[in-house]
């Protein structure tokens, strides 16, 4: 088992969790410590695999690259990107959707997305908000500019560190003429827990999901963040305007 996969995916999973929007009821004290004392693993995994949206992806990502779906290759790929999102083919993805209804994504909305792919389908989580639609596995959370926001993994410079909380520079998702795009910059504050990130210091980036400060990102991080979001947003605006008309 690999252990740092479990642990790194779990960072991005307890806020969703804690907001019992993903996954069973009783997960989070198994992801705390698989985060802050290296724990419960086995168990934090077999939480994760329960979470609707979220194993479907690391199993396909997994079975692609001959690799178990909590390889931290693996999951760096789903929550952040990395070079086993560059050739995961559209026949692959209706595969994952046909996995994804069997965890709760209505047939109809699997059929409409299927017919209208675009050219590339990265499997990460960002394409995953764009393309999928935030809560549409679950129906626990409305599919709003807002909630896609918070939902995207995002990323953000620490300008200040004060008591419990951080504050962050970074930049937002927007609709513009149509189109999806992540750009400008916006200061934000977010209760951050110290086991969680215990260096963590002005300047240093850091990756948000659901407002949790979830990781420390090394520069390679951040660079994959930033680049594969690009790709992930292209990819779904490719297919947005053919998918709108439908609706």
């Amino acid at each position: 088992m690999d252990s740092d996969g479990v642990a790194l995916c779990a960072r991005f999973s307890l806020a969703t969790n804690r907001l019992q929007y993903c996954g069973p009821s009783d997960a989070e004290p198994d992801l705390y410590a698989a985060i802050t004392r290296g724990e419960r693993v086995a168990e934090a995994r077999r939480a994760l695999e329960r979470f609707e949206a979220l194993h479907p992806y690391l199993a396909a990502l997994g079975a692609a690259s001959g690799r178990d779906p909590f390889d931290r290759e693996v999951v760096e790929a789903y929550w952040l990107g990395n070079r086993l999102l560059d050739d995961f083919s559209p026949e692959e993805f209706r595969r994952l959707l046909d996995a994804l209804v069997r965890r709760g994504l209505p047939r109809s909305a699997a059929a409409r997305l299927a017919a209208h792919l675009p050219s590339t389908t990265p499997p990460c989580h960002v394409f995953h908000v764009a393309f999928v639609g935030v809560g549409e596995v679950t129906g626990h959370v409305e599919t709003t500019m807002r909630n896609m926001e918070q939902c995207r993994p995002a990323w953000a410079t620490v300008t200040a560190v004060d008591g419990s909380r951080l504050r962050c520079r970074g930049p937002t998702l927007r609709l513009e003429g149509g189109r999806l795009r992540v750009d400008g910059e916006a200061e934000s504050e977010h209760a951050f827990d110290p086991r969680i990130l215990p260096t963590v210091r002005p300047g240093a980036s850091i990756a948000l999901h659901w407002n949790h400060p979830a990781l420390e990102l090394s520069a390679g991080q951040l660079s994959n963040l930033t680049a594969y979001t690009g790709r992930a947003l292209a990819a779904a605006n490719e297919a947005l305007p053919s998918l709108r008309a439908l609706s």
